[in-house]
């Protein structure tokens, strides 16, 4: 690579800002750019045409003026200043063409005046010429580019307001369109565009807006759907497990036995998680605050999950929030660190944010991007993937923010940040374990 070229890799492209790549902007430069076109284009042929037509007027009119000095000299009379015999003024290329034995004319001054000069041949070798006033006549050509440009400015500017308000018009339809499509996207599945111009029109935005609503319907549809066909056979499991660990429990001592109910219990703990997933997207939950020390709260995490977990604390706080859910949260945090990631896994509580870290590969890359997804694990790790998502799920109902990434230097790292003092729940108005429950609404059961 020589000097040149690296010379050309090492200098900086021009980057236009981001707005210049929006709609808007690029309409009002295309509108902008073909009013000036064609204002340009209407401009030269009206200047043209009316400067044609007003010199044409000038030269008739001289060459008028000419035929009567011509005949006054032929018969002596006296003629005025300014004509007769190559009068003071006469363009040289005008004289040069009388001479030479043509009529011609040709716009020049006099005494400091435009005029319209015209002449023709006369006796040896000289010229006679005549002229006539062409200030008027400049005057008019310069009022009328006056005229053109006062006109086209005028004409521009009423084209680039109109053109904005339909534009604007058209990107506030996209963007109301493009901000319903995200909030589906964050799992709002009530959002619809319903534009109110849609019934009256039958352009492409509205049929983008249809067709949006449309996929969101049934989207909306098939989810619902979805939800209660889990939701009915986590429940319908209920009954037969219970009579299957009821029967279990009635098997003679033994490793048959022992595995009996080791299955029996994973199902019911199967069936319990997919109950709570179930009650979570419903975002029916509802979150009954009090006052508790996160730093504690860490701790009895921690006891209650029976794993070697070190707890750090750097800065603890008193904080409203829901016990049973953020203990949720952590414990499955905790449990899922153990069980694909490696020793040693610690809880770090920092203010408002609670961190789990390990030392294990990492998360799964479509974790890290779509987050967690319910029966999906990645390569011959154990588990049903509901763990994360119940996480997700309680994190959500307690206006929480739960991130995942893989630390610079290896490890898996889920940071749960609660919300301020001032900030709202995420799903329903929270209330707290004193307040009485409001009428025909139900508590959930503590897990």
């Amino acid at each position: 690579m020589n000097d040149m070229q690296r010379g050309e890799r090492l200098r900086p492209r021009l980057r236009l800002p981001a707005w210049t790549s929006t709609l808007t902007w690029k309409a009002t430069v295309f509108i902008t750019l073909m009013c000036c076109g064609l204002a340009a284009l209407l401009g030269c042929l009206v200047h043209g045409a009316m400067t044609r037509q007003t010199v044409g007027t000038a030269r008739e009119k001289a060459l008028i003026r000419l035929e009567r000095t011509i005949e006054a000299y032929e018969a002596g009379a006296r003629m005025p200043r300014g004509e007769g015999i190559d009068p003071a003024g006469l363009p040289p290329e005008l004289r040069a063409l009388a001479v030479g034995g043509k009529r011609g004319t040709a716009v020049g001054r006099h005494r400091g005046r435009p005029v319209m000069w015209a002449a023709g041949p006369a006796a040896q070798g000289t010229a006679i010429a005549a002229s006539v006033e062409f200030r008027t006549s400049e005057r008019t050509i310069a009022e009328l580019d006056r005229a053109i440009l006062g006109s086209s400015g005028l004409a521009i500017g009423g084209t680039l307001l109109v053109g904005a308000f339909v534009v604007t018009r058209i990107t506030r339809r996209l963007h109301l369109t493009a901000q319903v499509a995200r909030r589906i996207s964050a799992g709002d599945l009530d959002a619809r565009v319903d534009d109110g111009t849609r019934s009256r029109s039958k352009d492409e935005v509205a049929a983008v807006s249809r067709a949006l609503d449309t996929m969101a319907s049934s989207l909306q549809g098939k989810l619902e759907a979805e939800q209660r066909f889990t939701a009915d056979v986590a429940h319908e499991l209920r009954t037969p497990l219970t009579g299957l660990n009821a029967a279990a429990e009635l098997l003679p001592p033994g490793r048959p036995a022992e595995l009996v109910r080791d299955r029996v219990q994973a199902m019911r703990s199967l069936t319990e998680d997919l109950l709570e997933i179930s009650r979570l997207e419903t975002r029916s939950e509802r979150v009954e605050l009090d006052s508790h020390d996160l730093a504690g709260l860490a701790a009895r995490t921690i006891r209650a999950s029976g794993t070697d977990t070190a707890l750090e604390v750097r800065g603890s706080l008193r904080v409203d929030t829901d016990r049973r859910r953020l203990e949720r949260i952590l414990g499955n945090l905790v449990a899922n660190a153990h069980r694909h990631g490696a020793a040693p896994v610690t809880l770090t509580v920092d203010g408002r944010t609670l961190t789990v870290t390990d030392s294990g590969p990492g998360y799964p890359e479509y974790l890290l991007t779509g987050g967690p997804q319910r029966f999906r694990t990645e390569g011959t790790n154990k588990g049903h993937g509901l763990g994360l998502t119940i996480a997700a799920g309680q994190a959500r109902v307690l206006g929480a923010t739960l991130t995942f990434r893989n630390g610079e230097a290896g490890g898996a790292e889920a940071r749960v940040t609660l919300p301020g003092p001032a900030a709202p729940g995420a799903t329903a108005p929270p209330r707290r374990r004193d307040e009485p429950p409001a009428p025909g609404s139900s508590v959930p059961r503590a897990r």
